[in-house]
């Protein structure tokens, strides 16, 4: 079994900085990809990026230049380093993790509210 805990979420003004983290407990082999989804309310779930225990990562392009994520394999944290952040970043974000970082993710952690407000 699998247990994801996110942390990190606040509220902060425009052009802010926030890094969450995702700590995973469990076996490794189903917490080898690791990624970040964020929802808004009454929207699509959008993939934000994922990484794998190799070292690979992967970016949509609509955070590329602005998030980071990382995955440290000793501490099984999972983070997300978020620059420049504007309004619309506002969402509850999700950590997930499953074997693979091409299919369905099969861990969900319970998700953290950022909130980007002047």
């Amino acid at each position: 079994q699998v247990q994801l805990v996110e942390s990190g979420g606040d509220s902060v003004q425009p052009g802010g900085s926030l890094r969450l983290s995702c700590a995973a407990f469990g076996d490794t082999y189903n917490t080898y990809c690791m990624a970040w989804f964020r929802q808004v309310s009454g929207k699509e779930r959008e993939r934000l990026a994922a990484a794998d225990r190799a070292g690979n990562t992967q970016h949509a392009d609509s955070i590329k230049g602005l998030f980071t994520i990382s995955l440290d394999n000793a501490k099984n944290t999972l983070y997300l380093q978020m620059n420049s952040l504007k309004p619309e970043d506002t969402a509850m974000y999700y950590c997930a993790a499953s074997g693979n970082c091409y299919g369905t993710f099969n861990y969900w952690g319970q998700g953290t509210q950022v909130t980007v407000s002047s």
